[in-house]
């Protein structure tokens, strides 16, 4: 009768390590890398335990793994002697049913539930555990390791180092958009930011900057005075300066570099502003904006003139421009313009410059329209529909009604931009 009771023990033990096992098992699948990263950056001992088994997370998931396997083989096996010894040969048909289910749900099922969801609280306590378990079990799971990395070659090739980056990428871009918060529009925002910061290697400096059409410009070729005059009436602190045509950028004037002369009384004529320009920093269209971030910092300038692959002026772009992608629009007193050009007519119409980047469209209005056709709504249609449209002609894009209200020469200024009801999408265009 004791051997028995202590057959059963034995069994209970096993399977109680078992579980043990199977939560460390999910532990080590399912924690927040995030989370521990951070633990062990501020000195947690058994977080950086853990961030240093990362590298070989296979064979330790694979050495727990062994472990829980030879529990269960064990008690499967105790238990079907036990079994056999009080009931005869015939409990060799049920018993390995029973204890199968019992240690499916105890030793599995449970154990895995209750670690899902909070794998931090198993799995730092058993760092050290953990650790010395696979330090044991080495030998036999690198011959484990071998074998399997070899079946799964035949299977599947290993993945290249730009399909694991896009991996992360995409596994970071879902922990942003699972991001929440007690104020809803602050948690909206913030994910918002987070996301603009991870897209700024995949946008082109053409994308956002300014249109030479908009950019105020002076013109070397004026007068002291009339520029004297530009200048005082200008916005902005760093003003491009042209002679000849407006291709010909030869300098950058800076507003303080100006007043500091004018103060000194160093300036006669159009040839001491020109003394104070700052040398034009060029740059080109296709640039994305993680590396113009990164050149602003090292360079530490805070303006740039655009230029397209045969060298000719296209826009500007500044550092606020940048910084406006990751944290929206920025706004001061001495700004002229603070329209959109975007404005609501109803629940789903809106009235719309075509001039407005599409990034800022989609940002205002929830669209997804794409970025890398075109800058600009105008773009846009222009290059879906293959036409120059006329005023008053309709077309129906990517699920949403573009109406043409108004046109200067052959540039698309202003259309009117309705979403469908999803039975009427259709991605075609009638006039």
């Amino acid at each position: 009768m004791l051997a028995e009771s202590l057959g059963i023990l034995v069994v209970l033990l096993l399977i109680l390590g078992s579980a043990y096992f199977a939560a460390c098992e999910t532990a080590m699948t399912a924690y927040s890398k995030a989370k521990v990263f951070n633990l062990a950056k501020n000195g947690n001992k058994r977080a950086e335990v853990i961030v240093g088994l990362q590298p070989e997370v296979g064979l330790v998931i694979s050495s727990i793994l062994t472990c829980n396997t030879i529990l269960n083989s064990l008690s499967v096996s105790l238990a079907n002697t036990l079994c056999i010894d009080a009931f005869g040969e015939s409990a060799i048909f049920y018993c390995p049913i029973i204890i199968s289910i019992f240690i499916v749900l105890f030793a599995e099922v449970l154990p895995k539930i209750l670690t899902i969801s909070n794998p931090e609280n198993i799995l730092l306590p058993s760092a050290y555990f953990i650790k010395y378990t696979y330090l044991v079990s080495r030998p036999l799971n690198n011959i484990i390791g071998i074998v399997a990395k070899n079946l799964l070659s035949i299977v599947k090739p290993s993945p290249s180092g730009k399909d694991a980056y896009t991996s992360s990428l995409e596994e970071l871009r879902g922990v942003i958009d699972l991001h929440d918060g007690p104020d809803v529009e602050e948690a909206k925002q913030e994910k918002a930011m987070m996301q603009n910061v991870l897209d700024l290697g995949s946008v082109a400096v053409g994308n956002i900057m300014i249109h030479r059409k908009y950019v105020t410009m002076l013109c070397a070729d004026d007068e002291t005075d009339t520029i004297i005059e530009q200048v005082i009436n200008c916005p902005f602190t760093r003003i491009p300066i042209w002679s000849g045509n407006q291709d010909n950028i030869i300098g950058i004037l800076h507003i303080r570099d100006l007043l500091k002369t004018l103060r000194a009384g160093g300036i006669a004529n159009k040839q001491d502003i020109l003394g104070v320009a700052l040398k034009p920093w060029f740059i080109p269209e296709n640039n994305d904006l993680l590396d113009q971030l990164q050149a602003f910092r090292s360079r530490r300038e805070h303006f740039a003139v655009v230029v397209d692959e045969y060298g000719s002026f296209i826009g500007i772009i500044t550092l606020e421009d940048i910084i406006e992608e990751i944290v929206g629009e920025i706004s001061d007193e001495h700004d002229v313009n603070q329209f959109t050009g975007i404005r609501r007519q109803g629940n789903e119409s809106y009235i719309i410059d075509g001039s407005v980047n599409i990034r800022d469209l989609n940002r205002e209005i929830g669209s997804r329209f794409r970025n890398d056709v075109a800058a600009t709504l105008a773009g846009l249609v222009i290059n879906s529909i293959g036409i120059i449209p006329e005023v008053g002609q309709t077309f129906l894009l990517f699920g949403y009604k573009f109406e043409i209200l108004r046109k200067q020469r052959n540039q698309v200024t202003l259309l009117k931009v309705t979403h469908l009801p999803n039975d009427e999408e259709r991605d075609d265009a009638e006039e």
